[in-house]
């Protein structure tokens, strides 16, 4: 009589798709906490200079900042190299750096998307524009990176990336969730301040970048 031996198999282990992963991170965020907090966002919000000597986006002409980037109507606060320590940053000007640098340029060399770039990006002048150009940059970037094969993760991102071409994909694409889950928090929080700010006439750092007394509507 023969003994048989019985072998146990693990249970086969699902198939891990990195792509997937990434994108899911940033997903979660954006649908759970970053894209809510910026519902009703208000031109006042946007401009809001919570102290004094802001980096903003403004009408062309009325910045002094050492560069007055931009193409359309308004231009953004910058200066090459950056000051230390660097001025404070308004919603509007985070919001400018996600659109122009941190998705749009992306966008343009990595997912066929518009040209992009800080020194001639148009601004948006208006917080509903600027959420509408967030929208579109945000949707074409995470459906791309989604569908991402593992392959397409470790090929080098190329010279559009500069001294980080030999970097893999996965790496910008982790890049830019830090960056996204790190400033759209900021602005959550500068939404916070200004809804609690004091607006007593002493206590009123600036007009904004329309040159206007903020008014909150």
């Amino acid at each position: 009589m023969t003994e048989h031996t019985h072998v146990h198999h693990p249970p086969p282990q699902p198939v891990l798709h990195w792509g997937t992963e990434l994108a899911d991170q940033l997903k979660w965020h954006w649908k759970n906490q970053a894209r809510p907090r910026l519902e009703g966002l208000s031109d006042g919000e946007y401009f809001w200079e919570p102290v004094q000597g802001c980096w903003n986006v403004r009408p062309r002409g009325t910045g002094t900042a050492p560069v007055q980037a931009g193409s359309g109507a308004y231009t953004c606060d910058w200066a090459f190299p950056e000051p230390v320590p660097a001025p404070v940053t308004t919603i509007a000007w985070r919001l400018a750096h996600i659109l122009s640098g941190v998705l749009g340029q992306r966008n343009a060399a990595h997912f066929g998307g518009p040209p992009a770039d800080y020194e001639s990006f148009d601004y948006p002048g208006s917080a509903s524009s600027a959420l509408a150009l967030l929208d579109e940059y945000y949707e074409r970037w995470i459906t791309h990176v989604s569908v991402l094969s593992d392959e397409d993760l470790a090929r080098p991102v190329g010279p559009a990336e500069g001294g980080w071409a030999e970097a893999p994909m996965a790496t910008l694409v982790l890049h830019i969730n830090r960056e996204l889950i790190h400033h759209l928090a900021e602005i959550a929080l500068l939404r916070d301040l200004y809804a609690r700010r004091d607006t007593s006439a002493a206590h009123q750092p600036g007009d904004g970048a329309a040159g206007r007394q903020d008014t909150g509507t």
